[in-house]
């Protein structure tokens, strides 16, 4: 455990510390809370550090150097501060480092510079996270908890001192962007595809070794046709006349006339449904005398 020259009881609550470094990792824009809280403290638990057990921010920052209002007379208050920065065993190249966990339901104001370029600020009213390697200033007011003696440190304000970034989910880093000439307009969205419902058609499947897979379809499936029904033709007698065939078009009428009149004869002399008287000599019964159909006889 580090020993501190100046405790957290000896500092008066009310003031402020401003500790300036480049951003390394921040929640700024929420709380964390609820589900997050809790694998917060988790993760502080395992790691030997004291769960925070309230929504709160947090932001840490490397090359930390306190402002001292007047350095050749620091305040108990800077000092306290300055006395709490650490080295990060596993990035030392980051040198001092300076965390703080700010509870409480109150988001810390972020100044951005003004884009008049007149040396003044605005406040960031972006609800986005800052990017990493931000040059900021950390502004820490000491407080005086209700329920401990101890005074404690709250982060109040973010000072920006460079035209600002921010935190990209796509993976995809703005400030190489804007290095090579590429500035994007707005805040980058991932795009959802909108995938159009599956055609609900049946596919036949081929089991294998206990397993389904589709069989291949093809690509166009016929479309059984029905049958056009045929009606049968009148059986006709053995050596009957065919029917004439059909006539040409443009007949003319004495055509017509002579055409149906050879028809009506083939018919006529043709056997009909019930068949035709059997012919002379035919009453022996014998099998050769039948005409086809049902004949009668008399």
């Amino acid at each position: 455990m580090a020993n501190y020259s100046i405790s957290a009881g000896e500092i008066t609550e009310g003031r402020n510390v401003f500790i300036r470094g480049k951003l390394g990792f921040a929640v700024l824009a929420r709380l964390i809370e609820d589900a997050e809280l809790v694998a917060s403290d988790e993760r502080r638990t395992k790691n030997g550090m004291s769960p925070i057990g309230r929504p709160h921010t947090t932001a840490t920052i490397t090359h930390a150097e306190v402002e001292f209002a007047d350095p050749n007379n620091p305040t108990l208050e800077e000092q306290f501060v300055s006395e709490r920065r650490y080295d990060s065993p596993k990035r030392p190249e980051t040198g001092p480092n300076y965390s703080i966990d700010s509870k409480g339901s109150n988001l810390p104001v972020i100044a951005i510079p003004s884009p008049k370029g007149d040396g003044t600020y605005d406040q960031d009213e972006s609800g986005r996270e800052l990017a990493q390697g931000l040059d900021v200033t950390l502004v820490l007011r000491t407080y005086k908890p209700k329920s401990f003696n101890n005074r404690g440190l709250a982060l109040e304000q973010v000072i920006v001192h460079e035209a600002p970034r921010y935190y990209s989910a796509s993976g995809v880093n703005q400030a190489e962007l804007a290095a090579r000439g590429i500035v994007l307009n707005g805040t980058p969205r991932p795009v959802q595809v909108a995938l159009a419902p599956a055609a609900a058609v049946p596919v036949a499947t081929e089991v294998e070794n206990g397993l389904s897979f589709p069989s291949p379809q093809p690509t166009s499936v016929p479309v059984p046709v029905a049958p056009t029904p045929v009606q049968s033709a009148p059986a006709t007698a053995a050596g009957a006349p065919a029917p004439a065939a059909a006539p040409a078009r443009g007949e003319t009428l004495e055509e017509k006339l002579a055409r149906l009149e050879s028809e009506n004869t083939a018919l006529k002399d043709a056997g009909s449904a019930v068949g035709s008287p059997v012919g002379p000599g035919s009453w022996d019964g014998s099998e050769s005398a039948q005409q086809a159909g049902i004949t009668y006889q008399g």
